[in-house]
């Protein structure tokens, strides 16, 4: 989970074999926005129960065999940009390298998987939104 900043909220480490959706409402614990997700997250349920216990607003293309939805330009404009944290996990598995699995112990492992988030954490300069545009009828 990231921010417009580029910058990680939280993260959680699941077998391969885990539902991408199972994490979900752990990770958005004391969070709050809008959440913009691929494919593999689209779930009525999943949209409804972020909205009602924490007021997060759900984003995701839908499926093929899903009707459109429409959308605020702003949300449509913003979920183009999803590509984002695709940038981000192409970094951490390949600069920052904790997709390393020939580890010899789990203590191994896990030293390299966290050196790489914090490497990833102090890089100065992240994959980001630029959100810095003036509202419309603010003076310039």
């Amino acid at each position: 989970m990231v921010n417009e900043r580029g910058e990680l909220l939280n993260i959680t480490l699941t077998p391969g074999n885990t539902d991408d959706r199972k994490p979900v409402l752990g990770l958005m614990q004391g969070l709050f926005g809008k959440f913009f997700a691929d494919r593999g997250y689209v779930c009525q349920s999943l949209a409804l129960e972020l909205l009602q216990t924490s007021g997060i607003q759900f984003y995701a293309k839908p499926r093929r065999n899903m009707k459109n939805k429409l959308m605020r330009l702003t949300d449509k404009l913003l979920a183009r940009k999803r590509s984002i944290i695709e940038t981000i996990i192409d970094q951490l598995k390949n600069i920052f390298q904790i997709e390393h699995s020939r580890h010899r112990s789990p203590v191994n492992f896990s030293v390299n998987l966290i050196c790489g988030l914090i490497a990833y954490c102090h890089q100065p300069k992240k994959p980001s939104l630029n959100l810095d545009f003036a509202l419309p009828g603010a003076a310039s």
